[in-house]
């Protein structure tokens, strides 16, 4: 315990009881609370779930487990809901795992954003409702121009006013508030001058159709809002599935710990664990805490937190962090930190940092709105005060000429020329494996002249890979590759692998027995045989990653690599031949780092590399171009935070996830160099669909200043350039 208090010492915590649970609460009361957690609600992914066969499949076998309330699946999102009483999530995933369907588990808080879309749903009705009103209030414009009168043409017009303007006040809440914000800032944003020709041409058609004038904008109102909501409903729905998806990746993460009450092992909601508990790590599990062992002896995979590909060995004293792999032995662990206080979640304020600098990246969207509302409300002004002087002071007339060009030249196409494109790029990059998270992150990729990769579980699987195996002797091979089959050891595994896809037949090994940090041991002949550590098997070390065998006397040394991610070659090769200088930063060691450079035609790397030094290189790099980074560790996050934009792998951690702006869902690396190309192509869209936009004002707007634009023209001429700039869009695909 001594070791424990000092290390609460020295990070600044009170000392922590030997038992923290009789501090808080009787052990049988704790117990009992923390087994009532299990009576609720469990959340399962069905990665595989299609067709109504699987709801019933899944539905009646879970039901017949008892403790279940209730099972509910949900094709669309690919999960189901679990009501259920004393029952683990582990237990219904071995269920489903005995019907046939693969099952994770998630954790539903956070999902609960995925699945209340208030937003989205609210601007999918509105939309809804401005389509309903514009098809109608179009026809009604179509009776008039073509030849309705007036009586019949004065009722067309209330008749369209009746639906137009409620239609206006409901669909056009969203621009409203938000030019309301803009002029409370003292600013004029995209929806200041589409707010005040929706509010124009209403109070125009009103007045003009009381006077019983000739034309009314009821259809130019309506048609507005229903283009415009188009626009916002796309990039919402873009953000919203990428975020979705997002959070059901961050949900896979470990949720549970199993927690140490007076002997009695207990399965706990992240949640609920407290600095001071015992947690039991499992061989082959994440570590779901930071804390120190005080029981038992393994291995720990920290390669996703510190590039490290060889694992280390872990034992009483050892100070362990959220995010690890416990390898060969159980291990009891007592919590320093758990849930948002562990390490993992420390990478927040960091996070926070880099989203705040992405954030305040100009979109193409906001530095045209910059230079286009202000030019709106001149040429409308100006028209405005030239027709009052040209016609001796008629209001009518001029607020007429004024509403026909702040209709014409309201920023219907510009607000459709970023989301529609991104809404098809985003589409094309799903299909292809990659998930866009950010708003910006495709324009930003557009500009990038460096990509910066980190090594292991990047540009490499960190799944080991013997070396010239076939070159050792066939005995020991065969001697090798049964010792390696008693272990859960990655080293140990690739080995029984690596024999098995040679033919080996594996040797008669008996007492086969795991000696946690260590290796294997075992009785082969009458001797015995061991695996594992150069210093137990008696070998001198290899310079790169290795395990040993120790055989009759004699040692051998088994050599091994990180196997690259499939693609990883290729798009080394497209990025290069795209014009883009590629690095590698590793916090590996030199060899490997070397090996795979080599292998994958990188000529600028780096080995050894920490973390704050990954930051310093990419930093140094921003300051004379823009920076892709593409990594998967907790040692990655600052330079993911640095980078103008990055690409983190769906099996990176969370804090890599969040900090990154798109994820790589698949193993192939290849996506990598089609994002850059589709971002440049994305770029080259939104300007081409501004510069329609901009062709389209320059064509209308002289008709509408010298009075020939009406209306209906006005409205039809907005709607073709709308559709010009989705149909362009839509050619990314």
């Amino acid at each position: 315990m001594a070791v424990v208090e000092d290390f609460d010492q020295q990070a600044g915590r009170a000392p922590v009881s030997a038992c923290p649970a009789c501090v808080v609460v009787p052990a049988a009361e704790r117990i009992a609370a923390l087994r009532a957690e299990r009576a609720g609600r469990i959340v399962l992914s069905l990665p595989q779930a299609a067709g109504a066969g699987t709801i019933a499949t899944v539905e009646a076998g879970l039901l017949a487990v008892p403790g279940v309330r209730s099972a509910r699946v949900n094709l669309t999102q690919k999960r189901v809901s679990v009501e259920a009483m004393g029952v683990t999530a582990s237990e219904l995933v071995a269920v489903l795992a005995g019907l046939g369907h693969e099952a994770h588990e998630l954790d539903p808080g956070l999902l609960s954003s995925t699945e209340t879309d208030r937003q989205g749903r609210e601007l999918l009705m509105r939309l809804g409702v401005a389509f309903f009103s514009m098809m109608n209030v179009m026809l009604l414009s179509v009776a008039v121009w073509s030849g309705a009168e007036d009586a019949t043409r004065d009722l067309f017009h209330w008749i369209s006013g009746a639906i137009a303007l409620p239609t206006v006040v409901f669909a056009g809440q969203p621009f409203f508030k938000s030019a309301w914000a803009s002029l409370r800032a003292g600013k004029l944003g995209m929806d200041v001058p589409i707010s005040l020709a929706l509010i124009l041409a209403s109070s125009i058609s009103v007045y003009e159709t009381a006077m019983s004038g000739h034309h009314a904008y009821f259809d130019a109102a309506v048609m507005l809002a229903f283009f415009l909501l188009l626009g916002r409903y796309l990039d919402h729905r873009t953000r919203a599935i990428a975020r979705s998806a997002a959070e059901e990746l961050a949900a896979l993460e470990v949720p549970r710990a199993i927690v140490l009450l007076d002997g009695a092992e207990v399965e706990t909601p992240i949640a609920a664990v407290a600095a001071g508990d015992l947690v039991l790590v499992r061989p082959g599990a994440r570590m779901p805490v930071d804390g120190v062992v005080v029981a038992g002896a393994s291995e720990l995979d920290r390669s996703l937190l510190t590039g490290e590909s060889l694992p280390i060995p872990a034992g009483e004293g050892t100070v362990v962090s959220a995010g690890e792999v416990n390898l060969t032995g159980p291990l009891t662990v007592r919590v320093t930190a758990a849930g948002k206080e562990s390490s993992l979640h420390r990478m927040a304020d960091l996070v926070a940092v880099a989203e705040g600098a992405k954030t305040r990246y100009t979109s193409l969207a906001d530095r045209a709105a910059r230079l286009y509302s202000p030019l709106v409300h001149i040429l409308s002004f100006s028209a405005f005060g030239y027709w009052m002087w040209a016609t001796g002071g008629d209001l009518r007339y001029a607020i007429n000429i004024s509403a026909a060009v702040l209709i014409i030249t309201c920023p219907c196409a510009l607000g459709l020329a970023v989301p529609a494109v991104i809404t098809s790029a985003s589409g094309k990059l799903f299909r292809k494996g990659l998930l866009i998270k950010h708003g910006t992150a495709l324009e930003r990729l557009a500009e990038v002249d460096t990509v910066v990769f980190d090594k292991t579980g990047t540009l490499t699987l960190g799944v080991p890979e013997p070396v010239a195996l076939a070159d050792q002797p066939p005995a020991a091979v065969a001697v090798a590759a049964a010792l390696a089959a008693g272990s859960s050891h990655p080293l140990a595994r690739a080995l029984a692998e690596g024999a098995r896809g040679l033919g080996v037949v594996a040797a008669e090994v008996s007492d086969i027995r795991e000696v946690p940090g260590q290796g294997v041991e075992g009785q082969w002949n009458g001797t015995r045989v061991r695996l594992g550590r150069a210093d137990w098997c008696g070998a001198m070390p290899l310079p790169e990653t290795a395990t040993y065998l120790s055989v009759d006397g004699a040692t051998h040394g088994f050599a091994f690599t990180d196997r690259p991610r499939p693609g990883a070659a290729e798009a080394v090769r497209a990025l290069q031949a795209a014009g883009l200088k590629v690095e590698l930063l590793s916090g590996d060691a030199e060899a490997p780092v070397r090996a795979l450079a080599d292998r994958l035609g990188i000529a600028d790397w780096r080995a050894g590399v920490l973390p704050a030094e990954k930051a310093a290189r990419v930093a140094e790099l921003s300051r004379t171009g823009r920076v892709l980074m593409v990594g998967d560790g907790l040692n990655d996050t600052a330079a993911l935070a640095a980078a103008h934009v990055s690409i983190s792998p769906a099996s990176a951690l969370d804090a890599a996830r969040v900090a990154s702006d798109i994820v790589l869902l698949g193993q192939d690396m290849a996506p990598i160099a089609d994002a850059v190309r589709i971002g440049r192509q994305s770029a080259r869209r939104m300007v081409e669909n501004f510069l329609i936009s901009g062709g389209y004002n320059v064509v209308a707007v002289p008709l509408a200043l010298v009075g020939l634009a009406t209306p209906l023209a006005a409205a039809l001429a907005m709607s073709l350039s709308s559709i010009t700039v989705s149909l362009n869009a839509m050619r990314l695909k």
